[in-house]
């Protein structure tokens, strides 16, 4: 997106953001109609204001004071003491009816303002959702949860505290204007001759107070997502004692983005107070040529009054305008932010013609697929092998040698660069992301849990199912008992990414989150890493009592977990160097046999690391 070179450049910003969800603004034609009307009739009450002081000096006062020049008009046949009651009386009714028509269209934009925002915050909180991993892996968190809530309330702030007011105010301007004409063209020209004043300080201070908004709305963005990396990861924060060296970081930012706060709150006092004095300037000008043309009988003192009424009103929204500029800055910023995430395009997503999957037999087959997370590194390369209906994958290998990528490609998490991932003879990409990941179940090395009640955690995995299909999952994934024993059982709310539970804990009710699902495919990737030998086993029984006849994929590097695999792949840089079953492998005495023998000899899960380094030489 192309940045903005002056504030009214950026402006536009805060109308895309609309115009870009103008679908969901139509739905309110009733209030939006309703809501200019009372928009008009706003403007209209207030054009009159001054009308009624206008008549008490020139049909009133000038009257009974017999000065010379006075014309007789239709309000002359009104006593002078009648005239003056009416015109009171008038000047309230005609400020009450301003107020009412006021409050409605202020109460009805805001509505409407709100609602369409609230719509922006949902569709972009979902756009997040869907984007790929890719823009996930460069992305950092914090500053995108900033842009969901901040720039969003940002944007809906100043959407309803300041656009729409300015709004009404630029309204009553025109029509000012346009009063001040028809009563004196000579007056009107001189009340307007510091305009182009105005003009040119609003556009040099508001290209100023713009960057640095901008700049700041990026600062801001950086300290959230310094505090949630932080948070996130406080347990290895703390553990390595960078506490003082995130403080630093963490200060140094604040520190920074206070000095661009103060710069831009000294550029808008600078702006205001400029306005003030060329409102001076313009006030001194009419109130000095007016008067001597009520002396020489050219205009009425009433029309003079009208003028500096009108003149005093007709820079509000200009003086407006200065107040918020910074705030109409850092929400153009933060629309242009918001923009930037909705139009960023998903490298995974629903093709045209897609369809929904139909139930899978679990048959996958990858033709000559290659994949890259970056152009120049190929992360598998020319992978074919075919899986039938029931059968189970192990994938073992170094780490980086390519496992967790081709469970990814089975997902639809990446597609590949080139070949075909296929499902049943069909190509995953002929299919609807949701449809195909829906017949997956995955459990994974580190399993997210949610900050919800247990229920809930397993019910994920099958949305509607019942409340005894939870605790089935929880009994076949051997977790039942466990969460008997929580304070609350099954209704127990568990921290956030399950931190309350140990590791095995987490793990078993990761399985009864994948068996409540009932997929025909099911992915484990590293379910045993960082468990003790009690837990170890425990989810091995829970994994025994899942495969339950699907198509399943085991990623491991402990190869006694492997040995029971329909098929063996071994990757090494991406590429499959050995396949077969256990027993032909060992017989090829090849990387596989010379790993697993290194393996059962007795040594620990933490030297596994160096023993596949060992045997990677092992031709």
């Amino acid at each position: 997106m192309p940045r903005p070179q002056s504030f009214k450049e950026s402006i536009p910003g805060l109308w895309r953001v609309l115009r870009h969800f103008w679908p969901e603004t139509r739905k309110h034609y009733w209030l939006i109609l309703g809501s200019s009307l009372a928009l008009l009739g706003e403007v209209l009450f207030r054009l009159l204001e001054p009308w009624p002081l206008k008549v008490v000096f020139d049909r009133v006062i000038h009257r009974m004071h017999g000065a010379d020049g006075y014309r007789v008009t239709f309000l002359d046949i009104f006593d002078p003491v009648t005239l003056l009651t009416a015109m009171a009386v008038l000047t309230v009714l005609l400020t009450a009816l301003r107020a009412v028509a006021g409050y409605w269209n202020t109460v009805g934009f805001a509505k409407i303002g709100t609602r369409v925002l609230a719509k922006v915050r949902a569709q972009l909180y979902r756009h997040l959702q869907y984007l790929s991993l890719s823009f996930h892996a460069k992305a950092r968190a914090g500053d995108l949860v900033v842009r969901v809530i901040n720039d969003i309330s940002l944007l809906q702030d100043v959407v309803v505290t300041a656009v729409l007011p300015m709004l009404g105010k630029t309204l009553s301007l025109a029509g000012m204007i346009g009063l001040m004409f028809w009563l004196n063209w000579r007056l009107a020209l001189a009340a307007l001759a510091v305009f182009p004043l105005f003009w040119l300080r609003t556009v040099s201070m508001g290209r100023k107070i713009n960057e640095v908004a901008r700049l700041q709305r990026k600062r801001e963005g950086a300290m959230a997502a310094t505090a949630s990396e932080t948070i996130n990861a406080i347990k290895t924060v703390q553990a390595l004692s960078l506490e003082t060296a995130f403080e630093q970081q963490f200060s140094r930012q604040n520190e920074k983005n206070l000095k661009q706060d103060v710069k831009a709150r000294r550029l808008a006092a600078g702006l205001e107070r400029s306005v003030d004095l060329l409102t001076a300037v313009s006030g001194a000008l009419v109130l000095y040529y007016g008067t001597r043309l009520v002396l020489r009988g050219e205009l009425t003192a009433g029309s003079l009054l009208v003028f500096l009424a009108y003149l005093k009103n007709a820079f509000r929204p200009i003086q407006e305008f200065a107040k918020y500029t910074a705030r109409l800055s850092k929400a153009a910023a933060g629309g242009e932010r918001v923009l930037d995430v909705l139009q960023h395009v998903p490298d995974v997503r629903d093709l045209p013609g897609a369809v929904q999957a139909p139930p899978f037999r679990g048959e996958v087959r990858f033709e000559n697929v290659s994949f890259a997370y970056e152009s120049n590194l190929d992360a598998l390369t020319d992978v074919n092998f075919e899986v039938r209906p029931g059968q189970t994958v192990a994938l073992v290998g170094r780490s980086g040698s390519g496992k967790s990528t081709l469970v990814s490609l089975l997902l639809r998490l990446y597609d590949p660069r080139q070949g075909r991932v296929l499902m049943d003879g069909h190509d995953l990409r002929e299919f609807t992301v949701e449809s195909l990941r829906s017949q997956i179940s995955a459990v994974l090395q580190d399993n997210l849990l949610f900050a919800a009640s247990v229920r809930e955690n397993i019910a994920h995995g099958s949305p509607d199912a019942a409340p005894e299909a939870v605790i089935a999952a929880a009994r076949l994934a051997n977790a039942h008992d466990f969460i008997q024993a929580l304070p609350e059982g099954y209704g127990t709310v568990l921290g956030e990414r399950g931190v309350t539970l140990s590791q095995g804990q987490r793990q078993r009710l990761a399985i009864a989150r994948a068996a409540i699902r009932k997929a025909p495919i099911l992915i484990l990737d590293e379910p045993m890493t960082g468990l003790d030998k009690h837990n170890e086993q425990a989810v091995l029984q829970s994994l025994a009592r899942l495969d339950y006849g699907c198509t399943t994929f085991l990623v491991t590097h402990d190869l006694r977990h492997a040995a029971g695999a329909d098929l063996i792949l071994v990757l090494d840089s991406g590429r499959i160097v050995e396949r077969g079953t256990h027993r032909q492998l060992l017989r090829a005495n090849g990387r596989y046999a010379a790993l697993y023998r290194l393996q059962v000899g007795g040594h620990t899960a933490a030297a596994d690391a160096t023993l596949e380094a060992v045997a990677g030489s092992v031709q």
